[in-house]
């Protein structure tokens, strides 16, 4: 198996699958003896066909056509869930895939047990997500943050469906968030704390700082973060 939808490789390790996965992309950490087959938008195509893999996991078609999955000869499918519910149903899916049902069941069992956890907050927090300072770019209601946000209490500022939106920092902070969240990763390296930007004397509500590839992939860590946020919100 080839994962080129870094998020999932939680799941196949936590279905007990890790030796089943024999390439991943160059952003994937999680399995330090698979071969690095370049990034999901740029895979390399002749590394992959060398892997002889029988499934390519994918976490959109736009950069993975039916004539690559045609050169390599394999099973393509794609992993993109957009909330919480679908990252449940992916886990049973995976389990079947992988002949780890039980494994599976076991991992849906928990989670939800995080879920249970979940305590109504007083007041619904009006929450930003910046992905990026420069181009300053924040999450849309198609992210799988908008979810995390929404099950933890709070509702995400987000004028559109799209995952990521360009937007206008004066037209976002004109809306008062209570909590402003900004991610910092490879995609927003080394942002500007937005206590010290100038265009930023407006902003009233809570700065919190977190970590890009845990908010980005929805996997089984999605489930931590929206608790940890609860938690956050109800405080």
């Amino acid at each position: 198996m080839v994962l080129l939808a870094p998020a999932v490789g939680d799941i196949v390790i936590k279905l007990g699958a890790r030796d089943q996965v024999v390439g991943v992309t160059r952003s994937n950490e999680d399995f330090p003896e698979a071969v690095k087959i370049g990034s999901h938008i740029k895979p390399n195509i002749e590394l992959i066909k060398g892997l002889e893999p029988d499934l390519i996991v994918v976490s959109s078609d736009r950069f993975f056509s039916d004539h690559l999955a045609a050169k390599v000869g394999a099973d393509v499918i794609r992993y993109d869930p957009s909330n919480l519910a679908e990252i449940l149903i992916e886990i049973d899916r995976f389990g079947v895939l992988l002949e780890k049902e039980a494994q599976a069941q076991q991992l849906v069992q928990k989670l939800t047990r995080i879920s249970e956890q979940l305590q109504p907050v007083t007041e619904v927090p009006s929450v930003v997500y910046e992905i990026t300072e420069s181009p300053y770019i924040i999450a849309g209601r198609g992210n799988i943050v908008n979810d995390i946000i929404r099950v933890a209490g709070g509702k995400l500022i987000a004028p559109a469906d799209r995952k990521l939106l360009k937007f206008n920092v004066e037209s976002v902070l004109i809306e008062d968030p209570d909590y402003y969240l900004y991610q910092v990763g490879p995609m927003n390296k080394n942002p500007t704390p937005p206590s010290d930007r100038p265009n930023f004397t407006m902003l009233n509500g809570r700065v919190v700082q977190v970590d890009q590839l845990e908010f980005s992939r929805a996997n089984t860590k999605t489930f931590r973060l929206a608790l940890e946020l609860n938690q956050l919100f109800s405080q």
